[in-house]
């Protein structure tokens, strides 16, 4: 007969095996396409019409990194995605945190109404708002002054944006950017957690709102900071869509990588044998895609963790 203390040991082996193999078969899930790609994107021609080829290459070769850094314009791909979407991020980073600071410290007239539309802006995708954006930035105008103004002048004034950086930079500067409703909503919830003494010891001493931000939320928000950026780089360096529709002709990298086969008959040619590289390039292509993004994770994931122990609020 199984004594109480052995039954309860095998009760805890059963609890930790099922829980070893749903991470197991859960890890294993996200990371497939990884390895799939890691497979694929090393192999040559010959091993991917060899069935019996599954995982590992018989032959390593760093062809189709070359060619799909050449097939991408790597070099010019990513000036364009630091300028266009990289540097869009970092607005959004402070914007966002003014205006959250904003909204959850403060008491003022409509503000429920304000959070009412940032929880609109969180729920209606971007896609919805691509065209009417589309159409204002054809013909920047604001609250129809400059249209009033080229009808009374009898010419158009109002300003074409679309394919510069002000169709990501204005709308990160006020506030309503790529997913800017979810970062004001983290940072409105991480200064919602502060306690009121360091304001009013910051008034005491004679600084005013903006000083107060600047110096005391600021450093001691450096969580929430951190968080905010991760997720803006994330998310504008995955961007295509936006990237697409208002920037045809400097095309991030994002756009590229989605285009590869395109640009691998586009580069090579079909005269000079584009077909079989239309195997390997795609996987490297990806690969070359996720390395800047990776590396930049486990930086700011290193300094995510360190700013946990050195920052925090008691009170």
């Amino acid at each position: 007969m199984i004594s109480a203390k052995n039954l309860n040991r095998i009760r805890k082996a059963c609890i930790s095996a099922v829980r070893f193999i749903f991470l197991a078969a859960f890890a294993y899930i996200l990371l497939y396409p990884v390895f799939y790609m890691l497979s694929n994107a090393f192999r040559t021609t010959v091993d991917y019409i060899d069935p019996s080829v599954v995982w590992l290459p018989k032959v390593v070769t760093w062809q189709n990194i070359k060619n799909a850094f050449i097939a991408l314009d790597y070099i010019e791909s990513i000036k364009n995605t630091v300028i266009y979407e990289m540097i869009s991020a970092l607005i959004e980073v402070f914007v966002c945190a003014v205006y959250a600071y904003g909204l959850s410290r403060f008491n003022f007239k409509f503000k429920k109404l304000l959070v009412f539309v940032l929880v609109l802006t969180i729920l209606l995708p971007d896609v919805m708002l691509m065209l009417p954006r589309m159409l204002n930035f054809r013909r920047l105008d604001f609250l129809g002054i400059l249209g009033w103004i080229s009808k009374m002048l009898g010419r158009e004034i109002r300003p074409n944006i679309l394919g510069t950086p002000l169709t990501f930079y204005l709308p990160s500067l006020f506030g309503v950017g790529l997913k800017a409703g979810i970062f004001i909503f983290i940072y409105m919830q991480f200064f919602s957690g502060l306690p009121k003494e360091l304001e009013e010891a910051a008034y005491i001493d004679g600084a005013g709102p903006l000083k107060t931000f600047l110096v005391i939320i600021i450093p001691s928000a450096g969580v929430a900071f951190l968080t905010v950026f991760i997720f803006s780089v994330i998310w504008h360096w995955n961007d295509y869509y936006l990237s697409m529709m208002y920037n045809m002709d400097n095309k991030t990298l994002a756009v590229m990588v989605h285009n590869i086969q395109d640009q691998v008959f586009l580069v090579f040619g079909e005269a000079n044998g584009a077909s079989p590289l239309i195997f390997g390039i795609p996987p490297a292509a990806c690969l070359l895609f996720i390395i800047p993004p990776v590396v930049i994770y486990m930086i700011l994931q290193r300094k995510f963790m360190q700013s946990i122990d050195s920052v925090g609020i008691v009170g």
